[in-house]
């Protein structure tokens, strides 16, 4: 082989003469050329993160769907652990756990919006300082740091390839809060082809297998039973991409590849339809593999229950990087190492299994979930897997025995009290011993509410931290129905189809008549169906029970301009844009409606501060125009016209004004032209 002679410089692509390739591959026998890395050099580490995939649909983890024959062919090379568990059952939570080896205790990253601290350990900074260039590539706006989702996950990193946006009505998901994992592993093979040197840290996240399940049309066809499965199935095809371009690159040998998720899905069981809630298993029990530079330890298995937090530590290790000892995983190298084989009669050894040396070291594995009382107001849930128990702090707490029951079927914390009891205290003392307070929790603002909504989040203004107070309330498995039809409806609200969200709503508000966001959704739902005296009340009661949530207030603003109550929609939309300054639609609303009510010298303003946030929006640029216009402005009234019309070519409305503007400059021939192209709209 003569990859690491060809391509020791990243991702250069070149062909060289014929003959120099033969006297690289020779070496004097007739063989290849072995390809070892220069001694000392660190390696190439490249992490995938597989969003909402569940072990159990793994080949190398005994799935037979066949679902994954490219992850199956390079975890063969690597180590797979069988039993690996994530700590939050959220996106960006996991991930923060992830990437700083700390629990959400500690570094408080427990749902959107919410900062990483810079005083945090983060494994991208850290192997930034050591001579890495890093480069992240994420297939969601939950990830996304420039837009408040993420903050602060971009540091360390010097591409970090996000850059998602707002969804609009009918504009596609693919091209706003995410993208395919196709177009993600280009971008990332487009990056690594322009680095000059190793070595490199590369994050790639795909988040097809988050709901809703929609893969491309040839999987949805070949999966049309089980949409999830074909998201799996694309994910691991375009993954192969990325696999054979490292192999054909040189790449592939020499660098570390690290495979996991940040969570399962629940797909039904225990009655939750998709994760955020429960803290079983499904959602849990995520995939975990590691290929060794070299593809050293290749084939090892290893049956310790180890955890997510566990993977930064490693990785530096692997890199030759003391961990910080702000990090609270445990490196899994020592696990790596190959077993000893044991021979039997009738064959040479056993298959490779760590089963023998080290099933009693199991790690025990924290997991907290503080959405349902951040998102419904009811109880979090904490839970620890410790020997063969799982353990769920909540208001009905539960017991599983996972060695004779690992669907977690028969609760046995009134059969076993004193267990259960044991095991609550161990849970409380690991909690207090691994949390600490150095961040504050944030609001989300109104943009990351709806992006939020677009996938099928609740957001919630409450800053409220997870601490003990947040472990009374409702059981969420009394509730788990509410949170199913409020995300399917939520969905439906965000894909515009509001009939089919109405009566899923209904029903969140049978249950739960006084839940802010449910009465938002209804209200929403019904604007957009100009059915106004059914939304109005919802927006009022929404906003009255959380006065402080902007989004409340906007859509509550937007229902009364429709009805022409506009005096009344004023202070709305002053109390969105109190709370979110750089929104700039609520900048424009409430220029609107000072513009209706005679406060035109403030409509000015808010126009004014509309544009400075989004130049090309087009309403904006649109009502300054016209009200310049009418004031005998019209020179000052050109620039935002022939922005709106540039911007919106198809607005009958922009030509016409356009066309104004010109006849009072005195310029009747481009008039004429624009009046021309209102006629053909």
């Amino acid at each position: 082989m003569v990859d690491s002679l060809l391509f020791s410089m990243v991702g250069r692509r070149f062909v060289l003469p014929l003959f120099v390739l033969l006297l690289l591959c020779w070496n004097g026998s007739g063989a290849a050329f072995a390809a070892t890395p220069p001694k000392n050099q660190r390696p190439n580490i490249i992490l995938i993160t597989l969003d909402t995939t569940r072990a159990d649909r793994m080949g190398f983890l005994g799935s037979k769907r066949g679902l994954t024959p490219n992850l199956d062919e390079v975890a063969s090379k690597g180590v797979v652990f069988e039993r690996t568990y994530s700590h939050v059952p959220l996106t960006t939570a996991s991930h923060a756990t992830l990437l700083t080896g700390t629990y959400s205790q500690f570094n408080r990253v427990i749902d959107f919006g919410i900062p990483l601290s810079p005083r945090l350990p983060y494994l991208p900074d850290l192997l930034k300082q050591n001579g890495y260039h890093t480069g992240a590539f994420v297939g969601s706006v939950i990830l996304d740091p420039l837009d408040g989702t993420a903050p602060g996950f971009d540091r360390g990193f010097e591409v970090y390839d996000a850059g998602f946006h707002l969804r609009r009505r009918g504009a596609d998901r693919y091209k706003t809060v995410e993208r395919r994992a196709e177009d993600v592993v280009d971008h990332a093979l487009g990056w690594l082809s322009h680095l000059n040197e190793p070595p490199f840290f590369l994050w790639i996240h795909v988040y097809d297998a988050h709901d809703p399940y929609d893969p491309p049309d040839a999987y949805k066809q070949k999966y049309a039973s089980d949409l999830y499965d074909g998201e799996i199935a694309y994910v691991d095809h375009a993954l192969g991409k990325l696999f054979t371009e490292l192999r054909k690159h040189g790449l592939f040998d020499e660098t570390l590849i690290a495979v996991t998720a940040d969570h399962g899905e629940s797909l039904g069981a225990h009655g939750e339809n998709t994760h955020g809630v429960f803290l079983y298993d499904e959602t849990l029990h995520v995939p975990l593999f590691i290929k060794r530079p070299l593809n050293h330890s290749a084939g090892e298995r290893v049956s310790t229950r180890v955890r997510l937090v566990d993977v930064a530590p490693t990785l530096l290790q692997e890199a030759g990087i003391a961990a910080p000892k702000e990090m609270q995983g445990e490196s899994l190298v020592e696990l790596m190492k190959p077993a000893p084989h044991t021979p039997t009669s009738g064959s040479a050894k056993t298959p490779a299994t760590t089963d023998s040396k080290d099933v009693l070291a199991d790690r025990n594995a924290y997991a907290e979930t503080d959405y349902p009382h951040r998102a419904f107001g009811w109880s979090a849930l904490r839970a620890l897997r410790t020997g063969k128990y799982l353990y769920i702090q909540a208001p009905d707490r539960e017991l599983y025995n996972q060695t004779s029951d690992p669907k977690a079927a028969q609760n046995l914390a009134s059969s076993s009290k004193a267990v259960a009891d044991t095991l609550a205290g161990q849970l409380k003392d690991f909690r207090d011993k691994t949390s600490q307070t150095i961040v504050n929790l944030a609001k989300p603002d109104p943009e990351q509410m709806q992006k939020l909504a677009a996938l099928g989040y609740v957001a919630s203004d409450s800053s409220a931290e997870a601490d003990d107070k947040n472990l009374s309330g409702v059981d969420p498995k009394s509730k788990i129905d509410v949170s199913n039809s409020l995300h399917d409806a939520m969905f439906d609200v965000e894909d515009a189809r509001y009939e089919e969200a109405i009566p899923l709503l209904k029903k969140v508000l049978v249950e739960q008549p006084d839940m802010p966001v449910a009465n938002m959704q209804y209200g929403i739902a019904q604007a957009r169906l100009k059915n106004y005296a059914e939304a109005i009340p919802a927006f009022e009661k929404a906003t009255k029970i959380l006065p402080d949530n902007s989004m409340g207030r906007y859509e509550f603003g937007l229902a009364l301009f429709e009805t022409g109550k506009w005096a009344e929609a004023a202070p709305q939309f002053e109390a969105a844009v109190e709370k979110a300054p750089r929104w700039a639609d609520a900048q424009f609303s409430l220029a609107s409606v000072y513009a209706r009510i005679d406060r035109v010298p403030e409509a000015l303003e808010h126009l004014d501060i509309c544009l400075g946030l989004d130049p090309n929006h087009y309403r904006a640029n649109l009502l300054r125009g016209r009200i310049l216009s009418l004031q005998r402005k019209p020179q000052e009234a050109l620039a935002n016209l022939e922005k709106a019309a540039t911007v919106q070519p198809d607005s009958r409305e922009a030509h016409l004004f356009l066309a104004d503007a010109y006849a009072q400059l005195g310029r009747p021939i481009d008039a004429e032209r624009e009046r021309a192209r209102a006629a053909q709209r």
